[in-house]
């Protein structure tokens, strides 16, 4: 524990980079920041928001798009398997000759 007392201003003054000045109680007496509720974008209304539903709608049009390509896929090599079918060494042996 510290044996110095901590001295407490009520009316400390805190000086922002944009140049607002606002008074707060801390154990300071001057605080800097490089921030403050008048410079910030989102308490100036200042803040851009992402549009979501193009992002969504996007990601539908791609889900379907896979949908409908694995459909065929599975549909192709189905009909692959049927027409190729296993030989045994013997057969390919009897093919040869």
């Amino acid at each position: 524990m510290k044996k110095d007392k901590v001295q407490y201003y009520s009316d400390a003054q805190v000086v922002c980079a944009c140049g607002n000045n606002f008074t707060v109680g801390s154990t300071r007496p001057e605080i800097k920041v490089d921030i403050c509720s008048a410079c910030h974008p989102f308490f100036t209304g200042q803040m851009k928001y992402i549009d979501t539903g193009g992002r969504v709608k996007r990601f539908e049009n791609r889900l379907k798009q896979a949908k409908r390509t694995a459909g065929s896929k599975k549909k192709t090599r189905k009909n692959q398997s049927s027409v190729s079918s296993t030989k045994t060494l013997k057969e390919m042996l009897e093919q040869v000759k």
